[in-house]
């Protein structure tokens, strides 16, 4: 059987701020993300299997994705845990309830790096992850593959 890839596509609404950036983006500020994720794998073939046909049924990728990336993210502040973001983050958890840190620089890039590590750790087996893309903006992206990570 052919090896396939699926993409699935993603979306949500998060702010961040780049802390010490010598731009405008050391403001805090929104974006509305696309995420394409992409995984590969060999469609299952016993055809007494309900999923038999598929590489992984979509409905298994939308879940996984959406607990470990989407329902995290979405309508979130994303900063990160330094020592010259705790007092603001101990102000900012006192008002608001998704207040995300990340142990990194909430650039476009390191976001796709911690959502590789965090998706390959709950594709089943069989099942590899193939890239992700990551929209910032409609005309601007960062991507992260499997091939240049091995």
């Amino acid at each position: 059987m052919a090896v396939i890839r699926l993409t699935k596509e993603f979306s949500f609404e998060a702010a961040h701020a780049l802390g010490g950036y010598d731009g405008p983006c050391r403001e805090i500020h929104g974006h509305s993300y696309r995420l394409f994720v992409t995984v590969k794998g060999r469609p299952a073939t016993e055809t007494a299997d309900p999923k038999c046909g598929m590489v992984l049924d979509f409905g298994v990728l939308k879940r996984i994705v959406g607990e470990q990336i989407v329902s995290r993210l979405d309508h979130a502040l994303v900063l990160r845990a330094d020592e010259a973001n705790e007092p603001l983050l101990r102000m900012l958890g006192e008002r608001f309830d998704n207040v995300v840190t990340v142990d990194y620089q909430p650039t476009c890039e390191n976001m796709l790096d911690d959502f590789a590590r965090r998706l390959q750790a709950h594709l089943p087996e069989g099942v590899e992850l193939w890239s992700l893309r990551l929209h910032e903006t409609a005309t601007s992206f960062a991507e992260w593959f499997a091939e240049d990570n091995a």
